[in-house]
C-alpha cells in the first residue's frame, strides 16, 4: 500500500469520526427537543384542562346573553311602532293648531281673490290633518299588537321583574283606549269634522256664486217683445266659463277632500242642488211664464197670438238653453267632478241638473204637438221641428252617452210628435177646406176669407223659410209609414201632390158654394173674382211653378175668362138688347114712337136696377179686374145706348132720359174708379178687352207685377168658417 493510500484512508477515517460525531450531538439534540416537546404537552393539558373549566362557568352567563339581546329586540320592535304613532299624534295636533289659525284668517278675509288663495292652503291643511289621522288609524293596530306580544312574552318567561311587566300592560291599556276612542272622536267629531263642514259651505257659497252672465247683459237694454229675437241673439256665441280658473281649483280640490273623507254623496247633492238652480234662476230671467201652460186643456183654450208668442219665445229660449246654460254647466261639472271616481260620476250629476230644466222645456213642446190640429199652427210646428233639427248635432254631444240616454230619447219622441202633427195639420187643411163647403159664399160675389188664407198658406208654406223643412217632414212622415226600404219620392212630386190635393180641394169648395147663389150673375162674379185671384195670386210663384203654369191657366185662368164673359153675358147682354132695333122694323109708325119710348123706359129702368145691384150685391175686389170689367162695360153699353138716343131723337124728349155722359159716370162710380198709384196692395195688370171664349178676340188675361203680401206668422188666424 503506498502512502498515498494511506493518506486517503486517512482522510476517510477522520471523516468518518467527524460524522460520528455529529450524529451523536444531533441524537443528543433530538433527545432534548422531545423532552422540551413533553413538558409543553404537559402545560397544554394543564391550561385544556383550566379551559374546560372556565368554559363550564361561563356557558350560563353566555346564554343569559343571548336572551338578553333577543329580548331587546322584542322590546325594541314593539316600541318602534308605538314611538312613531307619537308622532303622528304630535304632527295631528300641530296640524290642528294650525288649521285653527288659517280657519280664523279665513273667515276674517274680506277680499273675494285672496280669499280664495287661503281657501287652496286650507283645503291642503285639511289634506294634511286627513293624511295624519289615517296614519294614526293605520299605525294603532300595529302598535297594540306589538305591545301584546311583548307583554305576552315577558309574562310568559319571567325576563322582567314584575315591576316592568305592569308598567307595559298599563301601557297597553291604555293605548288600545286611544285608539278605540280618540282616533274615532279626530275623525268624526274633532276639528277634521268641523273643517268638512266648513268645506261645505264654502263649496256651495263658491257654486253659487258662478253665474250666468254672458246673455243677460244684453237683455238689460231690450224689453219689448218684439226685440226678443235680438235679446237672445248671444246664444250663437260660445259659451264663457262660469269662474276663474282658481274658483274651478278650488271646487275641483274641495271636491276630491270631501270625497276623500266619505262625503261624496253630500258633494254631488250640494253641486246638484246649487248648478240646478243656478241654470233654473238664469232661464227665468227670460221670464218664460208660458211653460206653465202645458196640458191640452190650456193650450188649446190659449188665444192664437199668445201661443204663437209663446212657441217663438220656446224655440229661442230652447236653444239658449242647449247652447249656452248646459254647454257651461257640463263643462263645470267635468272640470269640478271630473277627476273624482276616474271620471264615472260626472255625467251623471251634470244629467240630474239639466233633466228637470229639460223636462219642462218638452213638456211644453210635447203640449203644442198634441194640441188642436189647427191650420195656422203648421208654420210654428215647422220653426219647432227645424230648431230641434239644428240643435241636434250639439244636443247629442251635450247629452252623450248612457247618462243622457232617457234625455236624448225624448228629444226624439218630440221629433217624431212634431214631424206627426205637422203633416197631419197639413193635410188635415184640404179636409177642413172640403167641409167648409156647407158654409154660405160671400153675399157679394167676392173672393171668400178661405181662399184668400189658403193661397197664401200655401204660397208661405213654399217659401225658403218652410219648403225645405216641409219637405223633409213629409219625407220623414212618408219613410215611417211605408218603411226604410221603400222607394222613396223626388222631394218635389212629394211636395207637388200635397199642394195639388190642397188647391185642389179649394177648387171644389168653389164649384160647390157658387151653386148656393139664388142670384143669376153672382156665381158667375163668385167664380170670377176666386180664380182669377188664385191664379194671380200663384203666377210667377213657387206655389204656381210646382202646380204648372199649365194647369193653373186651364183650370183658373180661362175659367175665370170664361166666368168674366157670363157675368157680362148675364148682366150687360139683356140691358143692351132692350135697345134692339130690330123690333122696331116690324112695327107700324103709329106705335114706333110708343115702342121707342117703351125701350127707353126699360132700358132706364134696367140699369138702375143693375147698377144699384153692383153697388149693393156685386164687389169686384181686384182693382185691375174692376177697371177691365168697367172698360169693357163701357164699350158694350155707352155705344149701344148713344147711338140709340141720337137715331131716335126727334121721337123722344131727349131731356126726360139720361144722357151718355151721364150713363158713363154711373159706370165709373159703379165701378170705382182709383188711382191705381194711390191703390196699396194691387196688383198692376194692363188691361185687356172681354171677349168671348168661343172666338179669338183678345182675353181678360195681362201683366201683373207681383207684390205679395207677406204671410205674417204673428197675423194669421183660423180658417173662416
Amino acid at each position: 500500500m503506498s502512502m498515498e493510500e494511506l493518506k486517503q484512508d486517512d482522510q476517510i477515517l477522520s471523516k468518518l469520526k467527524q460524522t460520528c460525531s455529529d450524529l451523536n450531538n444531533l441524537l443528543q439534540l433530538s433527545f432534548n427537543v422531545e423532552t422540551s416537546l413533553s413538558e409543553i404537552e404537559d402545560k397544554f393539558n394543564v391550561m385544556q384542562e383550566n379551559l374546560s373549566i372556565a368554559s363550564r362557568r361561563i356557558a350560563p352567563l353566555q346564554s343569559l346573553s343571548i336572551a338578553n339581546k333577543a329580548l331587546d329586540t322584542k322590546i325594541n320592535r314593539a316600541i318602534s311602532p308605538a314611538l312613531s304613532l307619537l308622532e303622528s299624534f304630535k304632527l295631528s295636533e300641530s296640524l290642528q293648531r294650525k288649521l285653527l289659525e288659517l280657519s280664523s284668517k279665513l273667515a276674517n278675509e274680506k277680499s273675494f281673490n285672496k280669499r280664495v288663495e287661503k281657501l287652496i292652503k286650507y283645503v291642503d291643511m285639511v289634506d294634511d290633518l286627513n293624511e295624519a289621522i289615517n296614519s294614526i288609524s293605520r299605525e294603532c293596530e300595529p302598535a297594540i299588537q306589538k305591545l301584546q306580544e311583548v307583554v305576552e312574552f315577558l309574562s310568559r318567561t319571567k325576563a322582567t321583574d314584575q315591576f316592568r311587566t305592569h308598567r307595559l300592560k298599563e301601557t297597553l291599556i291604555t293605548l288600545k283606549a286611544l285608539c278605540e276612542t280618540e282616533v274615532d272622536a279626530m275623525r268624526f267629531d274633532g276639528l277634521l269634522d268641523d273643517a268638512l263642514l266648513n268645506l261645505q259651505d264654502e263649496y256651495e257659497s263658491l257654486l253659487n256664486k258662478m253665474r250666468h252672465r254672458n246673455f243677460f247683459e244684453a237683455k238689460s237694454d231690450r224689453d219689448d217683445d218684439d226685440d226678443h229675437d235680438d235679446v237672445v241673439a248671444a246664444a250663437d256665441t260660445v259659451s264663457t266659463d262660469l269662474g276663474s280658473e282658481l274658483e274651478v281649483e278650488v271646487l275641483t280640490r274641495i271636491s276630491e277632500t270631501l270625497a276623500a273623507n266619505d262625503c261624496l254623496d253630500i258633494c254631488i247633492d250640494i253641486f246638484v242642488k246649487v248648478r240646478y238652480k243656478r241654470a233654473a234662476k238664469a232661464l227665468m230671467r227670460l221670464n218664460p211664464e208660458y211653460l206653465k201652460t202645458y196640458s191640452l186643456e190650456e193650450i188649446d183654450e190659449m188665444e192664437w197670438a199668445s201661443l204663437e208668442t209663446a212657441i217663438s219665445l220656446w224655440i229661442q229660449h230652447f236653444e239658449l238653453a242647449i247652447k249656452n246654460v248646459f254647454v257651461s254647466e257640463k263643462k263645470l261639472c267635468c272640470q269640478v267632478l271630473g277627476t273624482i271616481m276616474d271620471g264615472v260620476i260626472w255625467p251623471e250629476c251634470f244629467v240630474k241638473i239639466a233633466d228637470k230644466i229639460m223636462a219642462v222645456f218638452f213638456r211644453f213642446g210635447e203640449g203644442v204637438a198634441r194640441s188642436k190640429k189647427e191650420p195656422q199652427k203648421l208654420f210654428k210646428l215647422l220653426d219647432m221641428f227645424e230648431s230641434l233639427e239644428k240643435l241636434k248635432p250639439e244636443f247629442s254631444e251635450i247629452f252623450a252617452g248612457e247618462a243622457g240616454a232617457d234625455i236624448c230619447s225624448r228629444f226624439r219622441e218630440l221629433e217624431k210628435l212634431l214631424v206627426h202633427s205637422s203633416t197631419k195639420v197639413f193635410f188635415e187643411l184640404g179636409l177642413q177646406i172640403e167641409a167648409n163647403q156647407d158654409v154660405l159664399p160671400p153675399q157679394d160675389g167676392s173672393v171668400p176669407k178661405l181662399v184668400r188664407y189658403a193661397i197664401n198658406y200655401l204660397k208661405y208654406l213654399l217659401t225658403d223659410a218652410y219648403s225645405a223643412t216641409m219637405i223633409r217632414v213629409l219625407r220623414t212622415e212618408q219613410i215611417w209609414k211605408a218603411g226604410v226600404l221603400s222607394t222613396p219620392e223626388t222631394d218635389e212630386n212629394l211636395l207637388k201632390d200635397a199642394m195639388f190635393n190642397i188647391v185642389d180641394a179649394i177648387r171644389r169648395n168653389v164649384e160647390s158654394k157658387k151653386l148656393r147663389y139664388k142670384d143669376k150673375v153672382l156665381p158667375h162674379v163668385f167664380v170670377m173674382n176666386t180664380y182669377w185671384y188664385i191664379y194671380m195670386r200663384t203666377r210667377s210663384t213657387e206655389l204656381g211653378k210646382l202646380i204648372g203654369d199649365q194647369y193653373m191657366k186651364k183650370t183658373y185662368k180661362i175659367v175665370a175668362e170664361e166666368s168674366a164673359y157670363s157675368y157680362q153675358k148675364q148682366a150687360w147682354s139683356p140691358l143692351v138688347r132692350m135697345l134692339d132695333k130690330e123690333e122696331l122694323k116690324r112695327v107700324d109708325k103709329d106705335g114706333l114712337t110708343a115702342m121707342i119710348r117703351g125701350k127707353m123706359d126699360a132700358f132706364t129702368k134696367g140699369f138702375d136696377d143693375i147698377t144699384q145691384r153692383h153697388k149693393s150685391f156685386y164687389h169686384i175686389p181686384d182693382a185691375d179686374l174692376r177697371e177691365q170689367m168697367r172698360e169693357s162695360t163701357m164699350k158694350l153699353v155707352v155705344p149701344a145706348y148713344t147711338e140709340f138716343l141720337n137715331n131716335f131723337a126727334s121721337s123722344l124728349h131727349v131731356k126726360s132720359y139720361p144722357s151718355p155722359e151721364y150713363i158713363e159716370d154711373t159706370l165709373n162710380q159703379m165701378f170705382e174708379v182709383v188711382d191705381h198709384h194711390k191703390s196699396s196692395g194691387k196688383s198692376s195688370l194692363r188691361p185687356r178687352q172681354m171677349r168671348d171664349p168661343s172666338d179669338g178676340s183678345k182675353s181678360l188675361s195681362g201683366e201683373q207685377s207681383r207684390r205679395s203680401k207677406d204671410f205674417r206668422r204673428s197675423k194669421t188666424s183660423a180658417i173662416d168658417t
